[in-house]
């Protein structure tokens, strides 16, 4: 039940967030689809950013363990491909689909009835993409850092100066 309870903070957080970084309104989906309003780029470049770097200091200080998933190429293109046919059609991706609902779009619902349709989907085709679209490009439990051999400080400092290089780059350009 805590988990649940963990859960659900977290996910009220996250929709708080949303809202209040304006990434819900379709005219900022819209703008990102059409790369003139960098908006929702910047929130999601800087979760990541900030994700990476508080990850791997819980690691760093073993507060947490890092879990990675193996990578599947046929799978990572697939899914990244019906996403975004997804976030393209409705104008909302599965996050600020449900964000939007909740601040009163009905428009959003379509994603969500969409995201539970491709769930169950999924779940049917499953065994056939066992033995197809999830054989294609088997990397396994791979990192960045692991691939090129060094620690992953060297990796995430670049990232986070490259961050911020574009963070400025895109708002003297004013996007």
């Amino acid at each position: 039940m805590t988990m649940l309870i963990y859960g659900l903070i977290t996910g009220i957080a996250f929709g708080f967030l949303l809202q209040k970084g304006r990434v819900l309104r379709y005219d900022k989906q819209l703008g990102a689809l059409r790369l003139q309003d960098m908006t929702i780029v910047k929130f999601m470049f800087s979760s990541v950013l900030v994700g990476m770097v508080g990850v791997y200091l819980l690691v760093d200080f073993e507060l947490a363990k890092l879990s990675i998933k193996p990578t599947i190429l046929g799978g990572n293109i697939l899914g990244g491909l019906i996403f975004g046919v997804g976030w393209g059609l409705l104008g909302y991706c599965p996050g600020t689909s449900a964000g939007a609902l909740a601040e009163g779009r009905w428009d959003a619902l379509w994603g969500i009835l969409g995201m539970l349709a491709g769930a169950a989907l999924f779940a049917e085709a499953f065994p056939l993409m066992q033995q197809t679209a999830l054989t294609w490009g088997v990397l396994g439990k791979i990192t960045l850092p692991q691939l090129l051999g060094v620690n992953h400080w060297f990796v995430i400092i670049p990232f986070v100066i490259a961050g911020i290089a574009l963070f400025r780059f895109i708002e003297k350009k004013g996007l």
